[in-house]
């Protein structure tokens, strides 16, 4: 995503990967491109007051929307499909819902309020209520990557297989200091290394976790009508989608206490197990026989909002990382956000989204 906005101001552009691209987590992500922020507009609210967290909802809306005509402007092979997006209800007290929806009216975003009868109705799902948005979308993660490192690399950037480990900022430069002893000068270095994150970099609400998701054997005929994006509105939710080819993707029992891989792939039987139990609560006429499982790393912060801008303490060196469930619609916005700043420009989202900001009730 930076690669691409940097190449597209014209810029000269090397990006270091020390994985082949598009391995890592970008190959475990199940790809739900929503604009909706894991933490509700009202909680948002709660913490930092109106004004920003409409900011915030309003930034990721215009990024998702942005990443849709991008990927539609380019012709860039993904699979991407615009869709509708699906917030439900997780007892039978539609309350949180309500006061969502209320707010999201307040500030203009397209969502509509669905109670228990229209819901089930439309959808056969049978909760207390539900917030319909459009424009959400979902895609192939991997082939969306190659798709904008194809678009750089044409632009002449080039793509160096390598690992960063030291970064040098006293003089009007930055200097990468690679693995293998050689290094690099540049006037400007962007982090964009997902849950590897340098140790130049100390954020204050950084929250690591594992994931789990599932992918059925192919049914077009047992989806969901519209094929919407589902999710719900619970802290440890689990979110689902169809795929092109017809299967249902099931993801969640996200799980903070098991980080290293070794515990993540023993855990992940019984994961599947809870997810395969889930589906048949969700949608009971799918079928649970799955087709593949993965887990994968996942990071948040404590108040679900992407850490982007520069890094404190590092002249030159800023941080592009769309930590939480709306990660690759929060990578366009950092790309945005700082091709913006290179250009001369800013935002009160900087602030809003700064690596080093105050979280309230979180302790320093």
């Amino acid at each position: 995503m930076v690669a691409e906005r940097l190449t597209r101001q014209g810029r000269q552009v090397v990006i270091i990967d020390r994985e082949l691209p598009s391995l890592g987590s970008t190959v475990a992500s199940t790809a739900m491109l929503l604009w909706e922020i894991d933490q509700p507009l009202f909680e948002l609210a709660q913490l930092y007051g109106f004004e920003k967290a409409i900011r915030c909802y309003r930034a990721s809306h215009h990024a998702a929307r942005g990443l849709l005509s991008m990927v539609a402007h380019h012709g860039i092979a993904c699979q991407m499909r615009p869709r509708l997006s699906l917030y439900l209800a997780v007892d039978d007290d539609p309350k949180l819902i309500q006061n969502e929806y209320a707010l999201r009216s307040r500030a203009g975003l397209p969502s509509v309020y669905l109670n228990h009868g229209a819901l089930l109705k439309r959808f056969g799902i049978a909760r207390a209520g539900a917030l319909l948005s459009r424009d959400a979308a979902d895609a192939d993660p991997v082939q969306l990557t190659h798709g904008l490192l194809d678009m750089s690399l044409q632009r002449s950037a080039r793509l160096l297989k390598a690992n960063a480990v030291a970064y040098d900022n006293a003089a009007s430069s930055v200097t990468v200091g690679l693995e293998s002893g050689l290094s690099i000068e540049a006037r400007y270095v962007v982090l964009a290394t997902g849950y590897v994150m340098p140790d130049i970099v100390k954020p204050t609400g950084q929250l690591p976790a594992s994931s789990w998701a599932i992918a059925t054997r192919r049914q077009p005929g047992n989806l969901w009508p519209e094929q919407a994006l589902i999710w719900e509105a619970s802290r440890n939710y689990h979110y689902a989608r169809t795929s092109a080819d017809g299967r249902i993707v099931l993801g969640g029992e996200d799980d903070h206490a098991l980080i290293e891989p070794a515990a993540r792939d023993e855990a992940t039987r019984a994961k599947v197990r809870a997810l395969k139990a889930y589906l048949k609560t969700l949608w009971p006429r799918a079928s649970d026989d799955v087709a593949y499982s993965w887990s994968g790393a996942f990071d948040s912060t404590h108040d679900s909002l992407p850490l982007i801008g520069r890094v404190p303490r590092c002249k030159n060196i800023f941080a592009a990382f769309g930590y939480g469930g709306n990660g690759i619609t929060f990578s366009f916005l950092a790309a945005e956000l700082i091709g913006s700043i290179l250009a001369g420009g800013s935002s009160p989202l900087l602030d809003d989204l700064a690596i080093d900001r105050d979280i309230p009730g979180l302790m320093p």
